[in-house]
Formats: structure tokens, C-alpha cells, sequence
């Protein structure tokens, strides 16, 4: 499974800028929508395209692995 770290990212940038930081200012900075925004926090993740994880990326200053997270399947007996 992918898991999207937004939830993480914007801890983060909420703690350097000193500010908070709400799906509004992060759709209105990135073009992407809040709906979106707001499923692609959901613990399971939720299934984006590449042009929403570039937006991210930009807005966050990030790299890709700083974004996405890859957790294994545990194998069932």
C-alpha cells in the first residue's frame, strides 16, 4: 500500500512557518481541490495523479519519498 504523508507535511510546515496551515490555503496554493486534498489524507490513501503529487511537491519543497510512504502487505497464511 502507498500512503500519502500530507498529514505530516503539513505539521511540519505549520511548525516552521509558525502558522496553521488549512486545506483551503494548501487547494488555493496548489490548484488542488479540497476534496481531493482531504481524501488523499485518509489513512488508506487514496488514489491521485502524478500532476496532484508535482503540485505537493512544489508547494512543500519536497522530494517524492518525502511524500509517499510504501508499506508492505503482510503476507496471510
Amino acid at each position: 500500500m502507498i500512503r500519502i504523508l500530507l498529514k505530516e507535511l503539513v505539521a511540519r510546515k505549520e511548525f516552521a512557518d509558525k502558522r496553521k496551515i488549512r486545506l483551503d490555503d494548501l487547494s488555493s496554493a496548489t490548484g488542488i481541490s479540497k476534496n481531493t486534498l482531504s481524501r488523499m489524507q485518509s489513512p488508506q490513501g487514496y488514489n491521485t495523479k502524478t500532476e496532484n503529487l508535482d503540485k505537493l511537491c512544489t508547494y512543500f519543497d519536497c522530494r517524492i519519498e518525502d511524500l509517499l510512504e510504501y508499506i508492505p502487505e503482510k503476507k496471510q497464511k
